[in-house]
């Protein structure tokens, strides 16, 4: 299934967005989220040295109706807090992309790391043209589990050769001595190796090329 890496710029205007452009140095760690169509519900962890002054501006917002301390340590507390204005909710929510927490939003940028069909992701893009909100795709890729890609002998061919050095340089092992290891002949050691790598270097390929083209998208 697709991952896909997303720097989210939160508009102007926007209570939580501009918060974090006024104190840069403010690190604004959403735990969890909720929302329906008129307020959401965040838990959120703030590290900032001016805490205090960080913490009275969210409070003294318009868009947030009930904010609570729930903990604090050093530059760090932890806030619950209930806003009419949970603008980045809206397009995952229109799209179907379940959002990873946590996430962390810096200086009016959010980082998103999302895993969703391809059709949801497309989606999750248009949502967000929707509600103005300016993204980058930083990265794109086609996550494939290793029992997926490999036989259970491949995987543990591959798996033995690399504790056992195999691909480093100097190599830490023969390819007899990983044979013996596993109590293979030597040539099917060779053969189940070979076509191992051939499955791992043709998946690589195919998701660079698939990063690169995703990646130039707006």
């Amino acid at each position: 299934m697709p991952q896909a890496n997303l720097t989210v710029t939160i508009p102007e205007g926007v209570w939580i967005g501009d918060v974090s452009r006024r104190y840069p140095d403010a690190s604004i760690r959403i735990l969890a989220a909720l929302a329906d169509d008129d307020a959401g519900v965040g838990l959120t962890e703030i590290t900032a040295p001016d805490l205090q002054d960080v913490v009275a501006d969210i409070q003294s917002s318009d868009s947030v109706t009930e904010l609570e301390v729930l903990q604090r340590y050093e530059d760090t507390v932890l806030v619950q807090f209930e806003t009419t204005m949970p603008l980045l909710l809206f397009p995952v929510q229109g799209s179907g992309v379940p959002l990873t927490m946590p996430f962390t939003i810096e200086d009016g940028e959010a980082e998103w790391e999302l895993t969703a069909p391809q059709h949801r992701l497309s989606e999750l893009g248009e949502q967000l043209e929707a509600f103005d909100i300016p993204f980058t795709v930083n990265e794109v890729h086609q996550r494939i589990e290793p029992e997926q890609l490999l036989t259970d002998r491949q995987l543990r061919l591959v798996t033995a050769a690399v504790e056992h050095e195999y691909y480093d340089t100097p190599r830490g092992c023969s390819l007899t001595e990983l044979a013996d290891e596993l109590d293979f002949a030597k040539s099917t050691c060779s053969e189940t190796l070979h076509r191992a790598e051939g499955k791992i270097v043709k998946q690589f390929v195919e998701n660079a090329d698939e990063a690169t083209i995703e990646s130039t998208h707006p």
